[in-house]
């Protein structure tokens, strides 16, 4: 496992995470580790492409697209 070090912590912050983490019940140490996982980890991944699709273009009001107008098919080849 790794280990960092954070330098220059406001008092205040530091004063605020000793009292959130005690009211977790966990050290200062598990908590900032419990922020970090929170705020850094796995990004959520849809399994359903429609859906991420329409989360990513939710936020700009989506959008129309103009549907090329359908032919009718051709037909098979023969081979007589």
């Amino acid at each position: 496992m790794a280990s960092i070090t954070i330098r220059n912590l406001d008092d205040h912050l530091k004063h605020r995470l000793r009292v959130q983490a005690a009211q977790h019940g966990r050290s200062m140490e598990e908590e900032a580790r419990d922020i970090l996982r929170k705020a850094v980890g796995k990004p959520e991944v849809s399994a359903n492409l429609g859906e991420a699709i329409h989360r990513r273009f939710a936020a700009v009001g989506g959008f129309e697209l103009d549907l090329s107008p359908r032919e009718p098919m051709p037909e098979p080849p023969h081979f007589d």
